[in-house]
């Protein structure tokens, strides 16, 4: 299978429908988002709500891929902060056509940037092995992005597949691969997830990985081995290939990195996470059932505000 087959199979993931119980909501958040910003090419609805049939007591991960920041932003500060770590990342609550709530939590990237990092050509797997995972392209401009777009996260599935195929041994199979280098890139997040998140994430999407897997090893000439090629059922085992470099020794690296750059993010977050007071409230009310009203005052200044609202917060229960 060539990387041209390996493309055909992302373009036609890219284009399968959202559940039909929440393709509403994920239209009305998506362009809610859009009209906030300018130059948006593309929207990329991903993450733990994709294959979900609501999106109740839940927050949609969605990807802006815009022409440039400086015409994706009012502000200079926001477009400043955008290019020198991308993305941004900001939160939104909308109504749908029936009336319900959606949230949303959606970065803003430009497309050279996109096609930098989750095209391999970033050292760090921020955005590599996040677009390797399935996602929805529900939002392209026209016909040529949409090509693009779909273009890069196949190189996004190449390069993580052979990051993969590089901690592996002889006799390794679809799932020993994407487990692998999925658990390598947790470690590389100030919060490392647990190994159930990453069984349960190949499982939710076992079809895909495998076809996935089959169409980038193929395409990276690593072949299955003989005899070995999910005959009576059983998973395709692939030879262990040549190896490039030391994979462990660049994993540590990337911990390394990743956490310096989590922090940078984070302290970035704190000037440009438009809708942060929201998005904290509505965590605190879904984690301790305590509601939080905000006032226009509190949103407008959250630093000043917290040390009263914790602690009146901390006296209703919010907290322990």
């Amino acid at each position: 299978m060539s990387s041209g087959e390996l493309e055909a199979l992302l373009q036609a993931e890219v284009q399968r429908p959202v559940a039909p119980s929440v393709a509403q909501s994920i239209a009305a958040i998506a362009e809610a988002a859009r009209q906030r910003h300018g130059a948006v090419a593309a929207t990329l609805f991903y993450g733990s709500c994709l294959g979900r049939e609501t999106l109740e007591g839940r927050i949609a991960d969605l990807y802006l891929l815009v022409d440039s920041y400086a015409g994706a932003h009012r502000s200079r500060l926001s477009a400043l902060a955008n290019r020198a770590l991308p993305p941004n990342v900001y939160y939104l609550e909308t109504r749908d056509a029936e009336g319900a709530i959606v949230r949303a939590k959606y970065a803003v990237c430009s497309l050279a940037d996109f096609a930098a990092g989750a095209g391999g050509r970033w050292f760090h797997p921020y955005l590599w092995a996040r677009f390797a995972q399935p996602c929805r392209l529900v939002y392209s401009r026209d016909r040529e992005v949409g090509a693009q777009v779909t273009a890069v996260l196949a190189r996004s599935v190449l390069h993580t597949v052979k990051e993969g195929a590089a901690l592996m041994q002889s006799g390794f199979t679809a799932e020993d691969l994407w487990t692998a280098v999925f658990r390598e890139t947790y470690r590389t997040e100030l919060r490392a997830e647990g190994p159930d998140r990453v069984k349960d994430l190949y499982d939710a999407n076992r079809q895909y990985f495998e076809a996935a897997a089959k169409a980038a090893l193929a395409a990276l000439s690593i072949p299955a081995d003989a005899g070995e090629q999910g005959a009576s059922g059983q998973p395709a085992r692939y030879r262990r290939p040549a190896q490039g470099g030391p994979p462990r020794s660049k994993w540590r690296l990337r911990r390394a990195q990743g956490k310096l750059l989590s922090v940078l993010r984070l302290t970035k977050a704190a000037f440009t996470f438009a809708g942060g007071p929201d998005y904290l409230a509505w965590k605190i009310e879904r984690h301790s059932g305590v509601a939080v009203a905000l006032t226009p005052w509190q949103r407008r200044h959250p630093l000043l505000a917290a040390p009263l609202l914790f602690w009146q917060l901390y006296r209703r229960g919010a907290f322990r």
